[in-house]
């Protein structure tokens, strides 16, 4: 054990104290999967080794104290200098298999290093980060390893500057294996950027495609959008299935984004196409089940049949209006079928995601799907939008997912969501998101390193959804980077994007840290 312990511990900074004498008379074994302890509220507060728990480092930043998530105490790590200290439990005669540990935690953020983990448990020791929580909420994320040698540490690690603090409770280790499934990323405007002569390279330096990089380091899922006649021909069918052709031939699954426009719908634009503006509401379910199928058809018939299908992009109100908003639900309703009806009929299998914004309003978010379900729309996954920036912190994504989850009994996805890396800008166009119309989230800096821990958390929020019902993420527009003519507008080429800040490369196209959170959990 001794040897084993040492050559893992040594793959891995956040729980290098761990190798310590301490560990090596970890206490006794308990019941399998049973975490002692796990709440913290065994001893008084201020007990620096909790019953059940070991402390490695500085022991006198580890404690209990009270205000637990849900009981009496907590365990907290802080001091008032610098400190890096492991709080942890061993825990033996487990069968082998697939574990995941679960944790509620809060965070004032700051730290070098702030991780739950799963450690010496006979394969790779693997690590959560703890998010920021500004606004001084519970949040719960999880970890997961397969057990190959009957036993398992769990550590709670901090390497912290003076004055930074984390809060655990409610930790618990059970059977299963909670995966990510989807990692994904909106890269509808490649195909245009690629044509206008934009090049990518990865974080050494070397060129290569934009995909082969997101798909080295572990992006799955592509989301494409595609729009009826959009006037700079840009975004229509044909360059929605020459895009497919790449993302298929990199071995990722495709999400198919009908917006049923010609240009961008969204929350507050659902205009209606140019082709159907006289159309009354039977015309226009005609017409919506005659172009999805369409679409679909020919994605088929070309080998790159999407996996997934959103009918719809944001549609909060409506879509195809006036005819297709939430004034008359059941008119909307008629058309989400006329348009899922067209997507089954060209491929039987395809999931069918509905697709709204703002995904950390619960209420609102549970009333509209419960609309879809009480008129009768057939759908198989929820997506959300989800900017923190403009929609709430993490933990009101959390209220969300889970609530959404358990109440349809449905897989939760974020659809969208994406975090700047700086404030500056790289073209002519105003960025989407600046320091003078947008305020951050205060964990979250504007920094390569904050974009990647956004991207990170955004997708530690969503595995920790019960029941394996977090099927991922997809961040948008990771590569819409600033090339001459690959604008926001399609009535003018000379628009620039104004997301090149929030694009998973810089301003040298070379790619960002937030591509590593792309890799496997």
């Amino acid at each position: 054990m001794r040897h084993l312990l040492g050559r893992t511990l040594a793959r891995t900074t956040a729980v290098a104290l761990l190798a310590s004498a301490a560990l090596l008379s970890a206490p006794a074994a308990h019941a399998a999967g049973t975490v002692t302890n796990g709440g913290f509220e065994t001893d008084a507060k201020g007990t620096a080794t909790p019953t059940g728990w070991s402390t490695s480092g500085t022991s006198s930043a580890s404690y209990t104290e009270s205000g637990g998530h849900s009981g009496s105490y907590r365990l907290t790590h802080w001091s008032s200098s610098a400190y890096k200290v492991t709080t942890y439990q061993t825990l033996t005669g487990l069968t082998n298999g697939s574990y995941t540990l679960t944790a509620w935690v809060r965070s004032g953020g700051g730290q070098n290093t702030d991780t739950i983990g799963l450690l010496g448990c006979g394969g790779s020791d693997k690590q959560t980060s703890v998010p920021p929580t500004a606004d001084g909420a519970w949040v719960r994320i999880v970890v997961s390893t397969t057990v190959s040698n009957g036993q398992c540490t769990i550590g709670l690690y901090s390497d912290a500057n003076a004055g930074d603090w984390t809060n655990y409770d409610d930790v618990t280790l059970t059977s299963g294996y909670a995966s990510l499934p989807i990692r994904g990323g909106d890269v509808s405007s490649l195909e245009r950027g690629q044509e206008l002569g934009g090049v990518y390279y990865d974080s050494s330096g070397t060129q290569q495609s934009a995909l082969t990089v997101l798909g080295n380091a572990g992006m799955n899922y592509a989301r494409l959008r595609v729009w009826v006649n959009p006037a700079d021909g840009f975004d229509d069918e044909t360059e929605l299935l020459a895009m497919a052709k790449q993302v298929k031939a990199k071995g990722m699954g495709l999400l198919l984004d009908l917006h049923y426009s010609d240009t961008w719908a969204d929350p507050g634009h659902q205009t209606v196409p140019a082709a159907w503006a006289s159309d009354n509401l039977s015309q226009l379910e005609t017409q919506v089940t005659a172009y999805s199928k369409q679409v679909v058809g020919d994605l088929v018939a070309q080998g790159t049949a999407p996996d997934m299908v959103q009918v719809g992009n944001e549609v909060n109100a409506g879509m195809l209006w006036s005819l297709g908003s939430t004034a008359n639900w059941g008119q909307f309703a008629a058309l989400l079928k006329a348009g899922i009806s067209g997507v089954k009929a060209a491929a039987p299998n395809t999931k069918i995601m509905l697709h709204i914004a703002n995904g950390a309003a619960d209420a609102t978010d549970k009333a509209w799907y419960q609309n879809a379900v009480n008129d009768g729309v057939p759908f198989d996954v929820i997506g959300l939008s989800y900017y923190d920036y403009w929609h709430g912190p993490l933990d009101q994504l959390q209220t969300t997912l889970d609530d959404l989850a358990a109440t349809f009994k449905k897989p939760v996805v974020v659809a969208e969501t994406a975090y700047p890396w700086t404030m500056a800008n790289g073209d002519s166009e105003t960025n989407s998101v600046t320091s003078t119309n947008t305020t951050l989230d205060a964990g979250y800096p504007a920094t390569p390193a904050g974009q990647a821990a956004n991207f990170r958390d955004v997708q530690s929020i969503v595995q920790a959804v019960p029941n394996g019902l977090g099927w991922g993420a997809f961040y948008w527009e990771p590569t819409w980077t600033a090339v001459a003519g690959n604008g926001w507008d399609p009535t003018n080429a000379s628009s620039g994007d104004g997301w090149e800040n929030q694009a998973m490369f810089d301003f040298s196209d070379k790619a960002l840290p937030v591509v590593n959170d792309y890799a496997a959990r």
